[in-house]
This record gives structure tokens, sequence and C-alpha cells, in this order.
């Protein structure tokens, strides 16, 4: 099964999470990783919170949009302010080749407000592109570095999945 994890992370939580799952599904086969950079990021978090709350949307450095070729799509993002990163909402916008397709979505975040909130956000998005199955799951900034733990989260979702 070819897959693909498409990601964005400021701080590295959220790169961590994408990593771990990237060698649970290599067992089932290639697995290409893109991390989305955009390039009008402010470096003030509180402005980035405000921007994600908005739902804007980030320029983003040229990426992959179309997914046709892979039969597993994964997309994570750190929660901001209730929602995805604009990164994301960028990607999420212009992604195409889901129709049939299942897909991961996985966010990383510090207090919980808004983890079911950002995931409802990604999977309306990916459902109104024909996503088949939709399988989500969230870890805590606090223990994106408890690899075991991690791998237990996506082991349930991904174990869905066959």
């Amino acid at each position: 099964m070819k897959a693909i994890i498409i990601y964005y992370s400021h701080s590295g939580n959220t790169a961590k999470v994408a990593e771990v799952l990237r060698e649970h599904i290599k067992q089932d086969g290639p697995v290409e990783v893109i991390r989305l950079e955009p390039i009008d990021e402010t470096k003030a978090f509180f402005a980035q919170a405000v921007q994600a709350l908005k739902r804007a949307k980030a320029k983003l450095k040229a990426v992959k949009t179309d997914l046709s070729e892979y039969a597993l799509i994964c997309l994570g993002t750190p929660v901001w302010a209730l929602a995805p990163a604009p990164a994301m909402n960028r990607y999420l916008s212009e992604c195409k080749g889901i129709q049939g397709k299942d897909v991961v979505l996985f966010v990383t975040y510090g207090g919980g407000l808004g983890v079911k909130r950002c995931l409802d956000i990604m999977e309306k998005e990916v459902k109104s592109k024909g996503a088949k199955k939709i399988f989500r799951f969230s870890i805590q900034e606090s223990k994106v570095d408890k690899q075991n733990l991690v791998r237990e989260q996506i082991k349930i979702k991904y174990s869905q999945l066959c």
C-alpha cells in the first residue's frame, strides 16, 4: 500500500508524531513524507493563533497536491486556537485525489481545548473531497516524546484500516 504523510509542524511536536507514524506504516509499503512550509508565517505565536481562529490560509512553498496515487493519506497539524494551523488550512483547500481513499487525521495539542473541533474541521474538508474512511487521533505535546504511547495510539487507529 502506497502512503503519504503530509504535516505542518511549528515546534517539532507534530513532526515527531509524523515520524512514528511513518515507521509504523512503512511495513505495508512505501511512505512519502512531506512537511508543509509556509512562506508568509509570522513568528509571533499569538498572531498565528488569531490567523488559525479566522481559518486563514498560509502561502506555501510548492507542494504536491494531487494525492490520487496513494492508497492511504495522512494529514497532521498542531491545534491552534481550536483549529488547524493556517498551513494545513491551505493544503486542505488545495489538495485533490482523495476520493475513495482512506485518510488518517492527526493533531498535536497543548491543553486539549479545541482538539475535537480541529479534527472536525479537517474531517469535513476531506469528506467533501470524497474520502472513503477517516481515522483520527491526537497526541498531547507533553507526550510526543513517549514513543510507546504514540505507537499505541497509531496501532489502534491503523488496525482499523486493515
